[in-house]
């Protein structure tokens, strides 16, 4: 499995180190495009001004940072989920087939073609989700979190077990005690 993701993580992320890398050279070929899920967006979250080409060159920052840092390996599942949170606004934006304009000349043919690159932006997306839960054959925070309640509790009920004994025969031994020490002279 190491040889795979070693070559899986560079292909997936490729694509995104190259497209991110071409929207922060040239922002003003995107900004159109992501003018109408930038507007929705940036009514939520206030650090973006609502500029198209400021969100596009986010995006591509984020896009080719983490699918350089995807690719070598460093940080994996943190970017391969950030990779994965920038291409969802992406794919909104750059493949509205739902929008093409029905009946004019060569408009199923451009419908078809951004709905073939939308749903292959979602298979990317299912990659990159997948990347994203890889723990590389090792337990995952969860996992070792469940692991670790699970041997504490083990280990407190055994405690609770030996100051049982310990007390009851701690108990015994008083007695004893004090019926030599009634036996005693004086």
């Amino acid at each position: 499995m190491p040889v795979l993701r070693a070559v899986a993580r560079p292909l997936l992320a490729s694509v995104f180190v190259l497209q991110g890398y071409d929207t922060l050279r040239h922002p003003g070929k995107y900004a159109a495009e992501a003018e109408p899920v930038v507007r929705p967006i940036a009514a939520r979250v206030p650090v973006l001004s609502g500029k198209p080409e400021q969100a596009v060159r986010i995006n591509g920052a984020v896009q080719l940072v983490a699918g350089s840092l995807l690719a070598l390996g460093r940080f994996p599942r943190l970017s391969a989920l950030a990779i994965a949170a920038t291409l969802v606004p992406t794919t909104l934006a750059g493949h509205r087939f739902w929008e093409a304009p029905p009946g004019e000349e060569g408009a199923a043919e451009d419908r078809s073609q951004q709905q073939i690159h939308f749903l292959k932006n979602l298979s990317m997306l299912g990659g990159l989700l997948i990347a994203s839960a890889d723990t590389a054959g090792s337990p995952s925070v969860a996992w070792r979190t469940r692991h670790a309640a699970k041997a504490t509790r083990k280990e407190a009920s055994r405690l609770a077990r030996t100051a049982k004994v310990s007390g009851k025969a701690g108990a015994k031994a008083g007695m004893k005690a004090g019926q030599v020490a009634s036996r005693l002279p004086g």
